[in-house]
């Protein structure tokens, strides 16, 4: 059982980076007044909630990589959230292979019990292969990675809804087993909500026959397109009845008050780029397309800019005015995106921002479609 597709009329939603790694959400030296400390995020997670924001993700890191030297665990760190806020829905990004299924589930379980059905979980297939090696875990090619994460969704959506849990994979396996207490569930929520990223075709494969919801790495409206567009025909053949995934994009919001201001900000981003961190960003993932067969993988066409952001952020091009990054927001909505996955240079001020000037623009012009089609 999956979650039903909100309608094309449903308003969109937003999702935030918790900054739980240091360095922030670009890699550059420019000034970032955000931290990832506790005592920070709680408080930006009560800002986001109020201003707007439906969910929150928290980052998952096991080491020190490309500028971000420190990192709190993130299903830790997610129920911290889940208990310092009220509606705000936090989703924890894991890592099949560092991560036994059923142990997770048991987690998830526990934390949705906690926080009232707000508990969520980001499948991350991986691309950094040091996290695993130095750990003593084997290294699986693009393809096995992706066979593995779709097998460790099955398996979570089998033990949280069934009374005598039977799996039998090439990576997991389950026999006659009954979690109790099994997560919340609600009307079009049967288990906590289940994410995954990525670009590639196995990505598309895997989101269109079993994901809830498919993060799109940053890009114009065209390259989305070509992904709904292959999700959904995925989704067609294995007979979703659900329509199937929803779809989030990510996005690095800079909003001021005059598009050329905002448009310093990026310049001044860039200009500032850890070079060193970047370049070896990039050297790390580009291995994560070329690993697919059809070179179709995340972070294959990016350029240095777009790694100073290192989810392609800026390719969206929410970079300007209230009103320019509303439109450009309804914009992708028409094409079938539900959610935007926003990071920001200065989190709480931004936030802030955001919540007063950006979104009654964006609800405005959703009201005013909706009375034309009405």
């Amino acid at each position: 059982m999956t979650l039903q597709p909100s309608a094309p009329q449903a308003p969109l939603r937003f999702a935030y980076w918790v900054p739980n790694v240091s360095g922030g959400l670009v890699v550059s030296k420019i000034e970032q007044r955000t931290d990832w400390g506790y005592e920070y995020n709680q408080k930006l997670a009560q800002l986001a909630e109020n201003n707007g924001f439906d969910y929150a993700l928290s980052q998952v890191r096991y080491m020190a990589s490309y500028g971000a030297a420190y990192q709190h665990e993130s299903t830790s760190f997610s129920l911290a959230l889940l208990l310092a806020t009220e509606r705000l829905k936090v989703i924890a990004a894991v890592h099949p292979g560092l991560w036994q299924p059923g142990v997770l589930a048991k987690f998830l379980a526990t934390a949705d019990h906690l926080s009232g059905g707000r508990a969520a979980v980001n499948v991350v297939s991986g691309w950094f292969k040091d996290e695993f090696t130095k750990l003593g875990e084997p290294w699986l090619e693009h393809g096995e990675r992706y066979r593995r994460a779709e097998e460790f969704i099955r398996y979570l959506k089998e033990i949280w809804t069934s009374q005598h849990a039977e799996l039998s994979g090439d990576f997991y396996r389950l026999h006659d087993f009954d979690l109790k207490p099994k997560p919340l569930a609600s009307e079009g929520r049967p288990h906590p909500e289940i994410f995954q990223g990525g670009n590639s075709t196995d990505a598309r494969g895997m989101a269109g026959r079993v994901s809830d919801w498919y993060f799109a790495n940053g890009n114009t409206p065209e390259g989305i397109a070509d992904q709904i567009r292959d999700v959904r025909d995925v989704a067609k053949v294995a007979g979703r009845t659900d329509g199937g995934p929803r779809f989030g994009v990510n996005g690095f919001l800079i909003a001021r008050d005059t598009e050329a201001e905002a448009r310093e900000v990026l310049r001044e981003i860039v200009a500032k780029a850890d070079r060193e961190a970047v370049e070896g960003f990039g050297a790390a993932v580009k291995q994560a397309g070329q690993a697919t067969g059809d070179k179709k993988g995340m972070w294959q066409d990016s350029e240095f800019a777009d790694l100073v952001q290192y989810n392609d952020g800026f390719r969206t091009g929410l970079i300007g005015t209230p009103e320019q990054i509303a439109t450009r927001m309804l914009e992708y909505k028409r094409l079938g995106v539900n959610l935007f996955l926003l990071g920001f240079l200065h989190y709480h001020e931004e936030v802030e921002y955001f919540g007063r000037e950006v979104l009654p623009i964006v609800r405005e012009l959703e009201a005013a479609e909706l009375a034309q089609i009405g």
